[in-house]
């Protein structure tokens, strides 16, 4: 059985990443991490992963939810600070 880190190391994104997937696409943790692979792989995933923060962000603002949008904006800086260079190298192994 998988763990939920198992699942954070398969997809080669952090956990913050993938829970702005699972919330961007109503989806649950471990489906969110199987598609963040998916967008870890593809050609221009990771800046589609980038437009779903800044989606989450637009979102959390309109319900007033401040501190929701400090997370996602410090998942957006993380994700600048690691994600400068897209690769297509796998995360493990």
């Amino acid at each position: 059985m998988l763990t939920i880190e198992d699942c954070i190391a398969l997809s080669g994104l952090t956990e913050a990443e993938i829970l702005a997937i699972a919330e961007h696409e109503h989806i649950p943790f471990t489906a969110a991490a199987e598609m963040g692979r998916c967008l870890f792989c593809a050609e221009r995933g990771l800046d589609t992963l980038k437009l779903m923060i800044l989606d989450d962000i637009r979102a959390a603002r309109k319900r007033d939810d401040l501190s929701h949008v400090e997370e996602l904006k410090q998942a957006l800086r993380d994700y600048a600070a690691t994600r400068r260079e897209k690769t297509h190298a796998a995360p493990y192994g």
